[in-house]
């Protein structure tokens, strides 16, 4: 039975994932079909075959019929880029998704509409991406701030830089706890019984500290490579327990072990659901999941020969990719754990288990290297929010603001305790002001200042990005009462 469900609830989005993600192909009225890009870019993805279709029309209307793009860039290859945008997406917020099922479902049947969410949320996640690089091809901007100045004005560019900033305090806020769960259990695995606090403080001082007052981070690159290898290896394990049964429900050998709480627990609420409002969480959480935009810039830029074309094939190809990790890691915790799913969901495995513990080391090694890096992002935005210059940011005053950005941190990861709470409503927030609101409004500033060169095609997408944001502004004020009202219960 386990099998069958999970290739059903593959196979049924891999259609919709193929539309989605197939690249636009246009042609120039009164000229053959030709794959040749101007200087004008196409819109990139073809997301639901009659809404995003008209925009890669809306594309193909703006492309002049002879000439040829002249493309620069940079000179970061395919293969790499491709991997290195997987690696943004793909984080240990993929860990988190099978309690976001769990907030609107509790038999496995939920797991076929939480697909089609994933792959959904995941598709619009795309053509937000996608659009950013098309206002960096307009405006010639090189930063999400700088294309948010060029497309809209100067003066209101705080906007997006605030909203960075404190995606990033979301962001170090469920590292904090996640590695406060995750080296608990590992402490617990070779027999020492530390608290959550006291693991959290320890961690912190001894680890984290030191890594986040480090003022070179070139030096952690090499390690983030374990992120990517990390959720590998989580999944391949999470599959085998999933298929081997080792937790299956009154019989599975690792139950003993696992807090009742926490045991495999199957209701009767299945596929419908995904009707109830509790599913905005798990969309919220895929807002976080997926948030990776505010680097869409720079992928754009360092793309070698970087036409839009190009571009869309980066982008569609890293987002299917992750969006099949997505749903399969989703699916081996939900179906292995059901309405029981943790918000981190390593949670719910035994000490004991060998296979999971590795998982664990390898997640808390992954985060601990990557923390310094989302962090620098949190020092250095309250910095600019700050308006402290460049010049005058001494080693001391570095010191000082990460001391106390840290504590901040931690003290509030000692009071909030569920992680699927700080990507759910950082989701409905943030989350999607950046991914769905920010772009459209940069595209529809892009096009306004083009003026009479702006094509009809243009102006129709327009709206498409703008009914997009609105999409995303009802979607965050459903998620975050729903998010808010989890934390309360």
């Amino acid at each position: 039975m386990k099998a069958p469900l999970l290739c059903l609830i593959v196979a049924s989005c891999i259609p919709w994932t193929a539309v989605a993600f197939a690249p636009a192909r246009t042609m120039v009225p009164g000229t053959m079909p030709s794959t040749h890009i101007a200087s004008f870019p196409k819109l990139p993805l073809v997301m639901t075959s009659p809404v995003l279709r008209m925009s890669a029309t809306a594309a193909a209307m703006e492309e002049p019929s002879e000439g040829k793009e002249t493309s620069s860039g940079g000179d970061g290859t395919m293969s790499a880029l491709m991997f290195n945008l997987v690696k943004s997406i793909v984080g240990a917020g993929v860990l988190s998704l099978p309690a976001g099922v769990a907030a609107f479902g509790s038999a496995p049947s939920a797991m076929i509409p939480a697909a089609f969410l994933i792959t959904g949320i995941g598709g619009l996640s795309a053509y937000g991406f996608s659009l950013i690089g098309r206002v960096c091809a307009f405006t010639k901007a090189n930063s999400y701030r700088e294309a948010w100045e060029k497309s809209i004005n100067k003066e209101t560019s705080i906007i997006p830089a605030a909203s960075c900033t404190f995606k990033t305090v979301c962001a170090t806020l469920a590292y904090s706890m996640i590695l406060a769960d995750t080296f608990k259990a590992i402490f617990a695995t070779v027999g020492f019984n530390i608290s959550r606090s006291n693991t959290l403080l320890g961690i912190t001082s001894v680890v984290l500290l030191p890594l986040c007052l480090l003022k070179n981070l070139s030096s952690l690159a090499p390690f983030s490579l374990l992120g990517i290898v990390g959720m590998i290896y989580t999944a391949f394990a999470m599959g085998v327990r999933y298929f081997g049964g080792g937790y299956a429900a009154s019989a599975g050998a690792f139950l003993p072990d696992v807090a009742a709480s926490l045991q495999p627990a199957f209701g009767t609420i299945g596929a419908a659901g995904v009707f109830s409002p509790n599913a905005f969480i798990l969309v919220c959480m895929l807002s976080t999941a997926y948030m990776s935009h505010f680097n869409a810039p720079k992928f754009y830029n360092e793309l070698k020969d970087n036409t839009i074309e190009r571009f869309n094939i980066l982008v569609g190809s890293s987002f299917a990719i992750s969006i099949a990790t997505f749903i399969l890691m989703t699916a081996f915790g939900f179906l292995t754990f059901g309405s029981s799913s943790s918000g981190l969901i390593l949670n719910n495995y035994s000490n004991k288990d060998t296979m999971i513990g590795f998982s664990r080391v390898a997640v808390a090694i992954s985060l601990v290297f990557s923390y310094p890096l989302a962090f620098a992002g949190f020092r250095d935005g309250v910095l600019d929010l700050a308006k402290v210059p460049v010049e005058k940011r001494s080693n001391g005053l570095l010191n000082k603001v990460t001391v106390v950005c840290l504590s901040l941190i931690t003290g509030l990861a000692l009071a909030v305790k569920d992680v699927s709470f700080v990507l759910s409503f950082g989701g409905a927030t943030l989350g999607n002001a950046l991914i769905y609101v920010y772009p459209a409004l940069m595209f529809r500033g892009a096009v306004k200042k083009m003026g009479d060169k702006a094509s009809p095609g243009l102006k129709k997408e327009v709206k498409l990005a703008m009914a997009n944001a609105c999409l995303g502004v009802g979607m965050g004020l459903v998620g975050a009462k729903m998010a808010l009202k989890s934390l309360a219960l």
